[in-house]
């Protein structure tokens, strides 16, 4: 079985897609994981000036905790170098600067004919570089839309990826089109089934239950519509409304209202506790390309957590749209509100066995066996 080297975000408690499916497929071999090489060159801000340090010295953000411990076999890293490089002088030293750490870790971790998965763009200078057997790329994003990218850059470097890329991996159908259709491979997100569908306590800091609750979790970033969040909160005062999870923003955007409620951000784990006890969960996504490329695990973890879903429409969300209310203004979020608070109705929630067919152990069972044909 053929080892890994994987280029992916900081390794924490808030699992993204890569870490969900790599976790698992480390079951079966050596995984050498690589925190973030970076998606965009500092700023001249205190935040990024410490964070472009930090990177500089070799070390990544603090993660949350999490209920599990590293498995053994993967090995994570943080190490020195130049975010994003731009210029072919930068790009050189970037790669010299990686390759010099990299090359005694893969030999002292005896990495067998090692795999290089890279879900950054910004790896793309790596290939060829690590003796590497294979290059996959997977793509969970688009990255011409996302925030806070230099977008040019990133371009650059996806491009000479997508070249070498032996193997693609996309998480959305418009992902999909974007690449070589004879290596490109449509695997979407998954949900860790037995954490979401283990029926948990409820969380101590949920408002008092005597109250209807709607809640979401998930970075409080420029995807979500705070316009209309704004007027779903304060035309349903009966309502509270509960946000968890990081303000990637400069200030708090949510409205600042007696029935709006910042919980800040939660352990992975823990969300359970939330999501099975408060009455609808909620996605307020702006219609923007990044949106329209995305495939959020949320979406999957409220559904497997039993819980009821208000939406505004996206390309993902067509699946399981027959189990979620889908609404365009906040006219249609208030009277899907209203229609939950005043009725009885049964969750439409999809069923057990379909839930287990989009596990990430399913997923992870898909990846692995196209692996194994490289």
């Amino acid at each position: 079985m053929r080892d890994l080297i994987v280029f992916g975000e900081d390794f924490g408690g808030l699992p993204s897609s890569t870490q969900h499916l790599i976790t698992r497929l480390a079951q079966y071999r050596k995984v050498l994981w690589v925190n973030s090489i970076g998606l965009r060159q500092p700023k001249w801000t205190t935040q990024d000036i410490k964070r472009a340090a930090l990177k500089l010295m070799g070390k990544g953000k603090s993660g949350y905790q999490t209920s599990k411990q590293l498995p053994s076999n993967i090995t994570v890293v943080n190490l020195r170098t130049i975010p994003a490089p731009s210029s072919m002088f930068a790009r050189q030293a970037a790669k010299m600067m990686l390759c010099r750490q990299l090359k005694p870790l893969i030999k002292r971790l005896k990495l067998n004919n090692p795999i290089l998965w890279s879900s950054l763009p910004t790896a793309a200078d790596l290939c060829g570089h690590l003796g590497e057997s294979a290059v996959v790329y997977y793509c969970g994003d688009d990255f011409a839309s996302l925030a806070g990218v230099d977008h040019q850059t990133v371009a650059e470097h996806e491009s000479k990826l997508i070249e070498k890329a032996d193997l693609i991996f996309a998480a959305s159908s418009k992902l999909v089109s974007k690449f070589p259709q004879a290596k490109t491979h449509y695997v979407p997100h998954g949900v860790d089934t037995q954490l979401f569908s283990t029926p948990t306590a409820r969380a101590s800091d949920l408002p008092d239950p005597c109250h209807k609750i709607a809640g979401f979790y998930g970075s409080l970033s420029n995807w979500l519509d705070y316009e209309m969040i704004e007027k779903v909160c304060r035309t349903n005062s009966d309502w509270q409304f509960v946000f968890i999870g990081p303000i990637e923003l400069t200030s708090n955007p949510l409205p600042k209202l007696n029935n709006v409620h910042y919980l800040g951000p939660r352990p992975h784990h823990e969300l359970p506790s939330y999501s099975q006890h408060w009455d609808v969960s909620l996605l307020p996504f702006l219609a923007n390309d990044q949106i329209a490329a995305c495939s959020p695990l949320k979406l999957l973890e409220y559904l497997a957590a039993k819980s009821k879903v208000i939406s505004t429409p996206f390309p993902a969300l067509t699946p399981y749209s027959e189990h979620v209310d889908v609404v365009t203004d906040a006219d249609g979020f208030s009277l899907a509100l209203a229609r939950i608070a005043t009725t009885a109705s049964p969750n439409r929630s999809v069923s057990e066995m379909s839930i287990n067919r989009n596990s990430w152990d399913e997923r992870s069972q898909q990846v692995q066996h196209m692996l194994e044909s490289l």
